[in-house]
């Protein structure tokens, strides 16, 4: 059971970051569909008055595409206690940064999925609900391997003790 929660979970957050990740890397306007408009995410970011001008436009230029590397290696399960690990802080990082702005009274965008995305106290719980998400993945990706790991050793064939195989 706790496997399939686990899957599920993570596949879960491997969409919602890849969709995160698309919605910064392309915005659609009346004229279509505009790639990589890293200078309206550079002003959202901007916005939350948290690091400075320069900062801000590298976050925005590479914080998409690595919301899309976590999103694809959750997807695939790939090294699931490290990439849901790093998923788990980055969310962290998020949501500290939208509580602040939002005990703050900043009326500002979330930034989250794109432009339009207002912080409100919906944005909050489904950021908090996101984390806790993770969270829950990232500690049973550990315990699920721990399990497998004592489960393995249990049941492989004793060695001798000096070592030799017979």
């Amino acid at each position: 059971m706790m496997r399939w929660l686990i899957f599920l979970g993570r596949v879960a957050l491997g969409f919602v970051f890849v969709y995160a990740a698309y919605t910064k890397l392309f915005e659609y306007t009346a004229e279509g569909w505009r790639q990589l408009p890293w200078i309206s995410f550079a002003a959202t970011i901007q916005s939350y008055k948290v690091l400075p001008e320069d900062a801000a436009m590298f976050l925005a230029k590479t914080l998409p595409w690595f919301e899309l590397a976590l999103g694809v290696l959750l997807l695939i399960g790939v090294q699931l206690r490290w990439v849901a690990t790093a998923a788990s802080v980055l969310l962290l990082t998020f949501f500290a940064v939208l509580v602040r702005s939002y005990v703050l009274g900043m009326n500002i965008d979330c930034g989250c999925f794109g432009p339009g995305d207002r912080l409100t106290w919906k944005t909050l719980l489904r950021d908090g609900l996101l984390l806790f998400m993770s969270i829950s993945v990232t500690v049973g990706a550990f315990l699920t391997r721990r399990k497998t790991a004592d489960v393995s050793a249990l049941t492989r064939a004793p060695q001798p003790a000096d070592g030799r195989s017979e």
